[in-house]
């Protein structure tokens, strides 16, 4: 009946590994949880959310009974590393004080941006911020994913378009996406465009193609949920 689910949850476990990666009792789950977030929101406003941007797409965090380790992906790691490492020093300090643990950040680089939905996602919006043409932006990052080697690009847009007086969609799509198929790796993300005349959102899919048994990521580890697991083949 046309319901709706996030690729990424109903492939969690499957083929996706969890992006928090730890085990606590009953007692101390919530608390770690709430810390998990604030850290999250923290390193956004901080990396993303002011100039110069750091084009972060994803943050992994992992517990042990000593440490925590926060794994950083960005488009732009010398940014986010700082002139001989001052500003994850920064970072880790802060953090240090922000939890009361010890705190160690990792740095992964993401090669290609145009087929990573949270970038795609926040270029779209940081595109309608400035009163660009959305079909145009749009149209242009769905075939600059294209050109980067993604098998399949959805980018939908919904809000004031324009600054049109009634809000509307925009949907633009291209080669396929096999949302359904569990094997299939497909890239979900989204984003928001805060305009003088109301918050645009901004929804994108990419499609890399099927997962591999022998794939691996530079996020795995083995800490708890830390392995995505390929479903085998018949």
């Amino acid at each position: 009946m046309g319901q709706k689910t996030h690729p990424f949850g109903l492939r969690l476990g499957i083929t996706e590994a969890h992006k928090s990666r730890w085990y606590a009792p009953k007692a101390l789950y919530g608390e770690l949880l709430v810390e998990d977030q604030k850290i999250r929101a923290w390193l956004d406003k901080r990396l993303n959310k002011r100039p110069p941007n750091a084009a972060v797409s994803d943050i992994h965090i992992e517990r042990t009974r000593e440490e925590l380790k926060v794994v950083i992906k960005t488009a732009r790691p010398g940014l986010v590393i700082g002139p001989k490492g001052a500003e994850i020093e920064r970072m880790t300090e802060e953090l240090q004080y922000m939890t009361g643990r010890k705190v160690a950040i990792s740095v992964i680089e993401v090669k290609n941006s145009d087929m990573d939905a949270k970038l795609v996602g926040e270029a779209v919006a940081e595109q309608l911020v400035k009163r660009a043409s959305f079909r145009r932006v749009v149209a242009m990052k769905c075939d600059a994913a294209m050109a980067a080697g993604a098998k399949g690009v959805k980018v939908r847009i919904s809000g004031r378009l324009g600054g049109a007086e009634l809000a509307r969609v925009l949907e633009v799509k291209r080669g396929s996406l096999p949302l359904s198929t569990l094997q299939a790796n497909i890239d979900y993300n989204t984003a928001e465009a805060v305009t003088t005349y109301g918050v645009i959102g901004v929804k994108v899919w990419i499609y890399k193609g099927m997962f591999d048994a022998t794939q691996r990521d530079e996020t795995e580890s083995n800490a708890a949920g830390g392995r995505a697991r390929a479903r085998g083949r018949k």
